[in-house]
């Protein structure tokens, strides 16, 4: 069995963003289908949960500790790494391993206290490891801090999660190219624009990094409200293939690729 949970699929501010009365975030505050929190993940095998990225900050009220057996960590900036601050004062005497970019700053003083949580030596790029049901390897991505995606697959299924990203290095473009990726994932912060945006793609670039990975499939995450608006208003059609990824998805792998009520 392996399932893949979208915890969250907005980018740092979320939707609806603080304070905003744009229509996308006007609609999130009146439809909790349409909000949007941080990108990341849960990988649910008959293990237990491996989680990718720990930006949420109700951890605890979703996942039992004895349930939670890793967490992959794609950077350091806060939006993906603040749910752990809380997390990591457990009493409990099993710790957690939480694998990681090599990022020596890290983020203000887990690495000092890490409580429950065993950070491992960092991933380099491209570095693969097999768990219970599922196996990783470690993408390189272009951020503004040292940062992995992360290709999630078994021996039916692969995934690519790439978030928080602005374009793709050729090295891990190659890789793609070389793999029968069924659902490439990608960072798509921004509606399309003349010019890239500095951390994360907009429209146009995510479009041109699906058709050259040679993926199925393309679910675009990390999504701003400025995005949603776009494609609220816009006359534009997403091509075949392209979906937006929501709160809460749910792909069976077992039975192919299946989400609960957002395809």
């Amino acid at each position: 069995m392996l399932k893949i949970e979208f915890l969250g699929s907005g980018n740092a501010a979320g939707v609806p963003v603080w304070g905003c009365d744009c229509s996308a975030c006007k609609a999130a505050q009146s439809d909790p289908s349409k909000r949007r929190r941080g990108a990341s993940l849960a990988i649910h095998t008959d293990e237990g949960v491996t989680l990718v990225d720990a930006g949420l900050t109700d951890l605890a009220e979703r996942f039992s500790f004895d349930s939670v057996k890793r967490i992959l960590l794609t950077h350091f900036h806060m939006d993906h790494v603040q749910g752990l601050f809380h997390l990591r004062w457990s009493e409990q005497q099993r710790s957690i391993p939480v694998f990681r970019p090599d990022d020596p700053l890290g983020a203000d003083d887990l690495y000092k206290h890490p409580g429950v949580f065993e950070f491992q030596p960092p991933f380099k790029a491209f570095d693969s490891v097999e768990w219970p049901g599922f196996r990783v390897v470690a993408l390189p991505l272009i951020h503004s801090r040292e940062t992995f995606g992360y290709l999630i697959s078994n021996d039916c299924y692969c995934m690519a999660y790439l978030t928080d990203t602005a374009g793709l290095p050729p090295d891990t473009l190659s890789y793609l190219q070389r793999y029968p990726v069924d659902d490439l994932v990608l960072d798509c912060s921004e509606p399309p624009r003349e010019s890239m945006p500095r951390n994360h793609n907009d429209l146009n670039a995510a479009f041109d990094l699906w058709r050259q990975s040679g993926a199925s499939r393309l679910w675009l995450t990390h999504i701003s409200h400025r995005l949603d608006c776009w494609l609220e208003h816009s006359a534009a059609t997403l091509p075949e293939g392209v979906y937006i990824a929501r709160d809460g998805m749910l792909f069976e792998i077992e039975r192919g690729v299946e989400t609960d009520n957002d395809t």
